[in-house]
């Protein structure tokens, strides 16, 4: 979505502004080959009905409300019924953001002003001053969302949001008691392994792995399995905290 025009709806002010990702995918792309022949393979869109491949102006969408019973939808129609919040972002409130458990948070973007914009700093000035967060709602490849706007580091940061109803947080148990030795261990340990968060130094341990695997592959070697040490295991909470210390 880099470089994906949109504008703030600011009450009746108009702030033009460009969606930025700020994460990008990590993960190594395979493809998948046939065996016998190492050829590439290919998906293609088949009806059982009429035994032939569909071409994609032939297929529409269906919600199955019964056992092989559908409802279907034109393209046209599913753009009828769609939020008129394309291309803008309508503020709707602004809110203490600890009232946003982080759980909601989907993903971000920094939101940028392509020149020179008093009603972009202005934004930008209020979301400092108010030390709020604005939540909006938008439309973004056909797909409605509500959505978090906050100050940072000189530019807009928006996050987009889970639906209420789309959270499922589990029952908590019945606490189960502790003794103060074991609290006093554990808050030890949590001192030992204290430190800062530096982003710079958690590496994708399996994603480099593949990439090392892969150099490996080419140079014609075989890739085995690394051996892994095993933590021992202890029944005794304290005994496991003792020895957590020692590592």
């Amino acid at each position: 979505m880099a470089n994906t025009h949109s504008a703030i709806s600011f009450g009746l002010v108009n702030i033009p502004v460009v969606y930025n990702p700020i994460i990008k995918n990590n993960d190594t792309s395979f493809n998948q080959l046939h065996k016998k022949c190492g050829s590439r393979i290919h998906y293609q869109k088949y009806c059982d009905h009429c035994k032939k491949v569909v071409r994609e102006p032939d297929i529409i969408k269906g919600y199955e409300y019964e056992k092989g019973e559908y409802v279907t939808f034109t393209k046209e129609e599913l753009t009828n019924i769609q939020v008129g919040t394309k291309d803008t972002i309508e503020i709707i409130a602004f809110v203490p953001e600890t009232e946003v458990e982080t759980y909601y948070y989907e993903k971000s973007y920094i939101l940028t002003s392509e020149k020179k914009s008093k009603a972009y700093s202005l934004f930008i000035e209020v979301l400092k001053k108010s030390k709020k967060v604005a939540i909006a709602k938008t439309t973004m490849s056909s797909k409605f969302y509500y959505c978090l706007l906050k100050y940072r580091e000189g530019n807009i940061l928006m996050t987009t949001l889970y639906f209420e109803e789309e959270i499922n947080i589990p029952e908590t148990p019945n606490e189960a008691k502790f003794t103060k030795k074991e609290l006093e261990l554990a808050m030890q340990l949590v001192e030992h392994l204290s430190s800062h968060f530096k982003p710079s130094e958690y590496k994708d341990e399996y994603q480099n792995g593949i990439k090392e695997a892969i150099e490996e592959k080419i140079e014609g070697h075989s890739i085995t399995k690394k051996k892994q040490k095993k933590k021992p295991s202890m029944k005794d909470l304290v005994t496991s905290l003792q020895k957590s210390l020692e590592v």
